[in-house]
Parts: C-alpha cells; structure tokens; sequence
C-alpha cells in the first residue's frame, strides 16, 4: 500500500505540473492575442473575440476565472473582472483557494447593492460618491455595472456629468491607478506599441480626448480622462458593451491652463498645448494606429476637441474610420429627437418651426445641420433652403450675412440676409423664434427678460439650456418655468428637480446625449458598420422620439425616462443597424431577422457568473 506521505507527494507533483500546463496554455494564447493570431471564431456581439467563453455562456453556465492562469486566492480577490466579494459561495471558495480570506458570511448579489447604495446615500458631497463608485469599479466590475443599471436615475449623475466635471478638475488628486491609456507627445513614433499595452485584445470601442475643452470648463489637459472612462461606463452600463471591449484613450499634447502648468501635482506634460503639423501628426500616427491594431470596425469616438480641432479632424476621419464626435453629432441627434417629440406639444412639422441658437461651436452647429437635414427629409426640399429656418448667436452677435468674411468655415452657412444684431435679447425680438436653444457654455445668459419674451411669442415656448455642468447651464427649470408663468416646455444638458408652480408639478426634461452615444455605438457594432453616415443619426433620433409615450408628453417631458434606458438603447440600436443594412454599409451578414430582439441578446450583463 502507497503511504501517506508518498501519496501526498504524488498529489503535489500533479497540481503543480497541471499549474504549469495551464501557464503555459495561458502564455501562449497571450502571445497568439498580442501578435493578432488568435481566430476569431468565438465572437459575440459584433465578432469580437470571447476567448475562455465568459460572454457566450448563459448565466447559469459554469466559467473559469481566467486571468494569465486560472485566477484563485488573493488574486482572485484582487482581479476586478471576477472578483465577487462576500458572494462567493461555499464550494468556490474551497475551489479557488480563498477559505480564511473572506469573513464567513455569504451574501447575494442584490444584498450587496443593497449594503453599497446604502453606504453611498451617507455621502452629502457629490464627488465623494463619485470616487466611490470609481473604487467599486476597480474591486469589483460586476458589481459596480448592476448597481448602475438598477439605478441609473440616481447615479447617472455621479458617474457623468455634473459630477464628472469636477472629478476631471481634481483628477491629478484623486487620481489612484490608471483607468485607460496615457498617449502623450513622448510616444511620438511608439503609438502602436502603447496600444499593444493594454491588456485587452479585442476592443470595439475607443473614447479619446485631448482635454481641450472639457464640458463647459475649459482646457483641462491629461486631467480630462475622467470623461472617456465616464461615457465607457454608460456604454456599458446603458448600450451593453462588454467592458473589456472599451478603451479610454487621453491624447496628452500639452495645456494652457496656467493653473495646472503651476501646480506641482498636476499629471500631465507641462508645456504648452502643440498645435499645427506637430498635432496633426500625433493625431495621425495615432488614428493609423488604432486601425492596425483593432481593424476597420472599431469605433473611435471624439469628445471634447477644441471647435477648431473637432470639426476638422472629424471631416478627416470620417472618410477612412468609423468615426463619431458626440459633441457634434450625439448633441445634435439627442436634441433632434426631442424637438420631434415635443411637436406632439407644439404641433405642426419642423419646418413651421423657427430656431434660436445661443452659441455656434461644434454642438450648435451640429445640431442646427442634424434638423436642417430632417427638415429637409420631410418636406423634400433641399438643405440650403431648411437652413434659413436656423439663426445663430455666437459672441459677436447674430450670424449674418455682413458678417460672412470674418466666420470660420462651420459657421458660414448660418449666415443668413438681416441687419447686424449684437445682443441675444434684440435677436430674439427681430427672429421671434419659437424654439430657444442654449449650447453657449455659458451660465445664466437666458435671462428674465429673454424668457418672457419667449413666452410672450409662443403659447408654449420651447427653451432647451443644454451647456453643462450644471453651473454653465443658460437658465434653471425653476427660471424658465417662472419667467414664462408655467408654460414653458424646458431640458438641460444636466439634471434639474422637478419644479412646483401654481400648483402643478412641472418636470423637466434633459436632453442627455447619454440617451443616444451607447444604442448608437451599439448598433453599429451589432451590424458591422464601417462608416458613420447622417441616416444613421437620423435613425437614432427618430428612434428615441417615438419611445417618449403619452404619459410622459402629459407630464411635459419630450424625453422617456431613464429607467428604462436599455431598452430604449436595443430599438436606437435596432434602428441604427436597420439602416446601415440599408445603406448596404453593414458587414456583419446575415442581417439578423429581428434587430431589437438580437440587440438585446448582445448585451453584456453584469449578473455574477459562477466559477468551477
């Protein structure tokens, strides 16, 4: 008979040459993944790869937690993609080595939301919860996915904007460990290889900022990373992207902001901003770049370029990528759906309608050329006619013809036939607009005498403050309701409470771009799109428009409430792919029978999955 102490050695031998078996497999797929030879056999959601079977397995599957070998112990505890805490059960904690470093007590899922929404509502300042949520993500991914979705009213604000405008003004601070990748001036020439730097493999979308021009606060160079990771997490949290597949990208090309350049913490280069040839070639190495390591369907998305870098560098991009810049097109499509919905309030088509910018940057702009196009679309007249319905302000005043020579080219053609008028007050009297709508950046410039003069033209004035944060809103919901006595149909780009006047509970919309980017994204993913066109907007725009139901139009809003954002993301999705398969730029064939129902089933879900 074999003894005990032989019998124990032979035991040990066989763990430690299976470990090392599964090293070397670990190894070698890494490899393979790194030098792109992995097939691509095992996609989901869009063809990307699903390599150890996590996204393919149904929820009561069994998964093994693989990291470079199969995750167990402290680093399993410690690896944010598996890690479930209190809610490991009794049988993975004896499989996974991990008895003595868990307290005995096993929790749900839903217990622990429960415990850490809980915890969350004891913070009073907002970025406090913010750096909250920031550490959940970084411990435990599921975790912090299901707290957002179950309560996406509640958090969106935290994770996104305001809140994200300050977390990016303090980033250097609060700053622990990196959430995306860093590419500065001092990678020039080496931009493929620090792509080739992040662990994941198989990324279908890319955020990438230079901090230029963060929301409504200015250049906040490397510090503007809290946006890229902020609207990956509503990809996921509200289109249903996988989060491995998402890839925050801060493009580090100096600032201006004195501030920042003097403050001995601040984590960025301290130079100047790099303009010209010099930006234009880190922009170019780095766009070439994503193409090779990623392919032709990845989606790189711009947010918050400077108005003279955005526009240029999406007009050059758009051409050769699968490009998209939600503070031109997203704003623009987000707006445009609530403009559709509220002629259920206002009545008549776009086209009996008169529009009132206050600001003509990139989001403006944007917008103006998205209604110009459906206005066009429905009353089959051509564009340059349906732009005369559209008048901007910009600093200078209202944008007119006299001033032609002077504007830069996105603004030229706004320039309609009318005197000068400098001040947004006189524009207002002379245009008589019926919808007002706010992308200044600026705080508190629709005045009283603004609004009055808006509800004295229309019965029911349309007034849309859509800067953010909240400080750079152009008016409050309390404000437009007031001023306008309670008829005033009003959004925001950040939320407001809803107001009490004369009795009625009135609720503001907001006109949140989170309602458009992630079903967007994802449905060029889920049809294999390789180029973004203005259909496709349109598409999204009209799909958001018709999920807004009489109950809401009852209440005023010309927005669906959020709580039901993954749904209203699967039919923007759905309407999204529909059109690319008719436009023929879909390479993801089959077209599934039913885009809604296929859209769903793409969605990354942040139910724990149990472990071998």
């Amino acid at each position: 008979m074999m003894s005990l102490k032989r019998r124990s050695n032979i035991l040990l031998l066989r763990k430690a040459w299976g470990c090392l078996e599964i090293n070397l497999m670990a190894s070698s797929m890494l490899k393979e993944m790194r030098n792109g030879d992995v097939d691509n056999k095992y996609g989901v959601g869009g063809g990307v790869e699903d390599m150890y079977g996590e996204d393919t397995a149904t929820e009561d599957q069994l998964v093994t937690p693989w990291t470079v070998s199969v995750a167990s112990g402290y680093t399993l505890l410690r690896d944010p993609h598996h890690n479930k805490g209190l809610a490991f059960t009794e049988k993975e904690r004896d499989a996974h080595y991990l008895r003595g470093l868990l307290p005995p007590a096993v929790m749900t899922q839903e217990l622990q939301e429960k415990k850490l929404m809980h915890n969350l509502r004891q913070y009073t300042v907002p970025l406090q919860r913010y750096v909250a949520m920031m550490d959940l993500q970084e411990r435990n991914e599921r975790l912090f996915y299901k707290l957002l979705i179950d309560n996406v009213e509640e958090l969106l604000p935290v994770v996104y904007t305001p809140t994200v405008g300050e977390a990016c003004q303090k980033y250097g601070s609060i700053f622990r460990r990196p959430q995306g990748l860093y590419i500065s001036l001092k990678e020039k020439g080496k931009i493929l290889e620090v792509l080739k730097n992040w662990p994941e493999k198989s990324i279908q979308v890319i955020v990438v900022t230079d901090g230029e021009r963060i929301l409504g606060l200015g250049d906040l160079g490397c510090q503007g990373m809290g946006i890229p990771v902020g609207k990956l997490s509503l990809y996921t949290a509200l289109g249903g992207l996988r989060p491995s597949a998402c890839l925050p990208i801060t493009i580090d090309v100096g600032t201006n902001n004195e501030t920042l350049l003097n403050d001995e913490f601040y984590i960025g280069l301290k130079q100047k901003r790099a303009t010209g040839q010099e930006y234009a070639e880190l922009l170019e190495e780095f766009m070439c770049a994503v193409k090779q390591n990623y392919g032709e369907k990845v989606l790189v998305q711009f947010e918050d370029f400077a108005n003279h870098n955005a526009f240029d560098l999406l007009a050059k991009y758009s051409k050769t990528h699968l490009v998209f810049n939600d503070d031109i097109q997203g704003t623009a499509s987000v707006v445009l759906a609530g403009l559709v919905a509220s002629l259920k309030l206002l009545g008549g088509n776009l086209a009996d309608h008169t529009f009132l910018f206050l600001g003509a940057g990139e989001a403006g702009t944007g917008i103006a050329e998205l209604i110009a196009l459906e206005m066009s679309k429905q009353a089959k007249a051509p564009v340059e006619q349906t732009r005369k319905k559209i008048w901007l302000v910009d600093s200078k005043g209202l944008i007119v013809k006299s001033r032609q020579e002077s504007l830069q080219h996105f603004k030229k053609p706004w320039a309609h036939d009318h005197e000068p008028v400098k001040e947004l007050l006189d524009a207002v009297k002379a245009i008589k607009p019926t919808v007002l709508i706010g992308t200044s950046g600026v705080g508190k410039t629709f005045t009283k005498e603004v609004v009055e003069e808006m509800a004295s033209l229309n019965k029911k004035p349309l007034i849309l403050a859509l800067s953010n944060p909240t400080s750079q809103s152009e008016c409050t919901a309390e404000e437009a309701y007031t001023w306008s006595k309670g008829n005033a149909i009003f959004a925001s780009g950040s939320p407001f409470d809803p107001v009490q006047y004369d009795g009625k509970v009135l609720v503001p919309g907001q006109a949140n771009n989170a309602y458009i980017f992630p079903g967007f994204g994802l449905g060029l993913i889920i049809s294999g799109a390789i180029r973004v066109h203005d259909d496709l907007l349109l598409a999204a725009s009209e799909a958001l428009a018709a999920q807004v139901k009489s109950k809401h139009f009852e209440k005023g809003l010309i927005y669906p409430p959020f709580s039901n954002i993954r749904k209203i993301s699967a039919h923007i999705a759905a309407n999204v792919a529909a059109k690319a398969y008719d436009l023929g730029l879909a390479s993801r064939l089959p077209r599934p029978q039913d885009l809604v129902e296929y859209a769903g089933s793409c969605m990354y879900s942040p139910v724990y999955r149990s472990y071998r």
